[in-house]
């Protein structure tokens, strides 16, 4: 019974928040897509957006320049600013500075997903500088209490090729928290945190720096399909409201 009481609230206050967003002036924007429904002409930077509800505001970084902008970036990897070896009271929080490289947290990440229907983007880097894209249909992810279970949609195309199909349908995983496929923990042996299979073809939140410089094979940032274990330089992950409101904040 209480299951069922807290999913009709959660639907309710899914329900109103797209009503109060097409048709009040006083709503606080969920997310990037929102900053920009509010002024097209918003450029790329920080700002600030309320996944959580008015008492909760989040600093982000929104992409409004890629391919049609409205992008909440939620993992960005650019300069090796940041250790990304972290725990799980971390990767669920967040961490990092949403001006250089940080991530958003799973439970922000989750609040947003369970808001509004969203597609994937992932931008990539080599240090030779050659780019690539990977784009998905639809990403979700579950609840803490499931383990913020990853629910990804089909791969659409970019010439990264996909890396990130395997890994569907994974719990997240960290060094402190073990919840791969795998009879170790893939975190410890891969020096990240991240949803997991047994262990990986891609590995985002692994340790940075050219090739060269990391002793340990697959422990760096590598998405396979692409550039196979070589390091990557520059390395986002950034979603965005699959569908448009048919109105303007104002």
């Amino acid at each position: 019974m209480v299951k069922v009481i807290l999913s009709t609230a959660l639907l309710t206050f899914v329900t109103f928040v797209t009503f109060v967003n097409c048709h009040s002036n006083l709503i606080l924007p969920i997310d990037c897509g929102d900053i920009y429904t509010n002024d097209n002409t918003s450029t790329s930077g920080v700002y600030t957006i309320f996944p959580g509800g008015p008492t909760a505001p989040l600093h982000v970084y929104c992409d409004m320049d890629t391919d049609g902008g409205r992008w909440t970036v939620f993992q960005r990897r650019m300069d090796g600013s940041e250790n990304f070896f972290r725990p799980w009271k971390d990767y669920k929080g967040g961490f990092g500075n949403v001006a250089a490289e940080y991530w958003l947290g799973l439970e922000n990440i989750f609040l947003l997903t369970l808001r509004k229907s969203n597609e994937l983007r992932v931008d990539m880097e080599t240090w030779d500088g050659e780019t690539a894209a990977a784009l998905y249909s639809s990403f979700l992810v579950d609840s803490e209490n499931s383990g913020y279970q990853l629910h990804l949609g089909q791969f659409t195309g970019g010439g990264a090729g996909d890396s990130f199909t395997s890994h569907n349908l994974k719990k997240f995983t960290t060094y402190d928290r073990d919840q791969d496929s795998w009879s170790q923990n893939c975190a410890v042996h891969y020096m990240g945190g991240f949803w997991y299979n047994e262990c990986h073809i891609l590995n985002p939140n692994g340790l940075y720096g050219p090739s060269s410089a990391i002793a340990y094979t697959s422990t760096n940032i590598v998405w396979t399909s692409w550039k196979g274990n070589l390091s990557l330089k520059t390395f986002t992950m950034k979603m965005r409201s699959a569908s448009y409101c048919p109105c303007h904040m104002t």
